[in-house]
């Protein structure tokens, strides 16, 4: 966020689930508890429910107010999580992003990879996700792939795996091609 606004570019950050009030609860909801707490779904309802009102309560109005927003996760995560890691139909989930996001999209999508062993020694918090099965996390971490390769013009993988610095510099150099904006 730093960097973009060195550009001279007001931007927001914000993340899902939650970044609204009401996704934050729903956010609870969804984290919280065992990890089979919620069946496939009832999670994946829960998580377009949150992101109709984070849409509806800070991604569009910061967009209107012509501001960017960079979001920690989006629907793509939808479909790795709740389509590739729990097993949905894939065309289910674009359906109701469809109806809740009215074909809103990101303009830009990095994915950081990193292999799963990796990604859950580095978590933060251990929420339900984080305490599933290894076998659910490898999934994942496909589905992000298969969206990178089927969507190459909005997507780019980043190898994670890297010193921060590095990791940093590539997220640069991305927005620079992608975008148009050097930071």
């Amino acid at each position: 966020m730093e960097s973009l606004a060195q550009a001279g570019i007001a931007a927001i950050a914000t993340r899902e689930p939650g970044g609204s009030p009401g996704a934050e609860a729903i956010r609870k909801l969804i984290l919280g508890g065992e990890p089979d707490s919620w069946d496939a779904e009832s999670e994946a309802l829960l998580m377009v429910a949150a992101r109709r009102d984070h849409l509806r309560a800070t991604i569009w109005p910061a967009l209107a107010a012509g501001r960017w927003v960079v979001c920690d996760r989006f629907a793509d995560s939808t479909l790795a999580y709740q389509g590739a890691g729990r097993g949905l139909k894939v065309e289910r989930l674009h359906a109701l992003h469809r109806f809740i996001a009215d074909g809103f999209a990101p303009d830009l999508t990095l994915i950081l990879d990193l292999p799963v062993a990796a990604g859950l020694a580095r978590a933060a918090d251990h929420t339900r996700f984080e305490r599933m099965d290894r076998d659910f996390h490898e999934r994942m971490r496909q589905g992000f792939l298969a969206i990178a390769r089927e969507d190459p013009k909005r997507c780019a993988v980043i190898d994670a795996g890297r010193d921060l610095a590095a990791v940093r510099q590539a997220v640069k150099a991305l927005v620079r091609e992608r975008l148009g904006v050097a930071l």
